[in-house]
């Protein structure tokens, strides 16, 4: 089992910065994929960017060049730096993580970006 809780969200302007965390526990050695997802409303969950414990990651063509994901795991946490935030960023984001074959997911944290 894995527990995965995230922080950070909250109300920025356009053009602004958040930076999201999520901390891992419980058998989260065994985490191979982490990332975040988000979803707006009335759309489907979408994919925000991945890391693999070798370091590789994988993002959305909307985010690329304005997020970073990263993770430590010593901590057991991931964060996601958000700059350059843009309305169409507003969404709920939620942690996710895969460990040996089953998904995991967080309570999701509110980003709202103002115009």
């Amino acid at each position: 089992q894995v527990q995965l809780v995230e922080s950070g969200g909250g109300v920025v302007q356009a053009g602004g910065s958040l930076r999201l965390s999520c901390a891992a526990s419980g058998s989260s050695f065994s985490i191979n994929t982490i990332g975040w997802y988000r979803q707006a409303p009335g759309k489907q969950r979408e994919l925000v960017a991945t890391i693999i414990s070798g370091g590789t990651t994988k993002y959305a063509d909307s985010v690329k060049g304005r997020f970073t994901i990263s993770r430590d795991d010593t901590k057991n946490t991931v964060s996601l730096q958000m700059n350059s935030l843009k309305p169409e960023d507003t969404a709920v984001y939620y942690c996710a993580a895969n460990s040996l074959g089953r998904p995991y997911w967080g309570q999701g944290t509110q980003v709202t970006v103002s115009s």
